[in-house]
């Protein structure tokens, strides 16, 4: 199914959100053409991104699903997500194997060359490589805890805790 076609269909089990509607398919397809050689993402799709970003607290833009991941890096941001205890149904995914336009579109958009692209309360946050690194640090814990996005049992457990040092011997 494509991008495009998304928009028609309900949130499906693998919780790939729709985002445009059949009635502009066909005007996106003809406002960009695929082969250009300078990627130019049209106002209307555009406008479809940005209201799918500012419209749900946590959006990724991937290569296949968060159920099936069709590269690592897309993987690996999935799986850092579970980690830190996201509420599964505050992310919403799109799947830019679907539709050209998305794939490129969302580079032009972001201007962030690759994808998985991540966005956290209407913000891009980064990539595969930035998420590990906030993960790493805590600081994506207190992103996702400020915009409210991680399940209750996740916010009284610490994540990542420290090894107690042992008393030192007295000289």
């Amino acid at each position: 199914m494509s991008f495009l076609r998304q928009a028609t269909g309900v949130l499906r089990q693998t919780r790939v959100s729709p985002l445009f509607s059949t009635s502009s398919a066909s005007s996106l397809r003809t406002a960009v053409p695929l082969a250009t050689s300078a990627r130019l993402l049209s106002t209307e799709a555009r406008k479809l991104i940005d209201d799918a970003v500012k419209s749900n607290p946590l959006v990724v833009f991937m290569k296949g699903t968060p159920d099936a991941p069709m590269c690592g890096f897309s993987r690996a941001v999935v799986q850092i997500l579970e980690v830190q205890g996201v509420k599964p149904e505050t992310l919403r995914a799109f799947n830019c194997l679907e539709d050209q336009e998305l794939r490129e579109g969302i580079k032009e958009y972001s201007e962030w060359p690759t994808i998985p692209q991540v966005y956290v309360g209407g913000e891009f946050v980064g990539g595969c490589d930035i998420m590990l690194n906030m993960h790493q640090s805590g600081e994506l814990e207190e992103l996702l805890l400020k915009h409210d996005l991680l399940l209750p049992s996740s916010r009284t457990e610490p994540r990542h805790p420290r090894p107690e040092r042992p008393a030192r011997p007295a000289s």
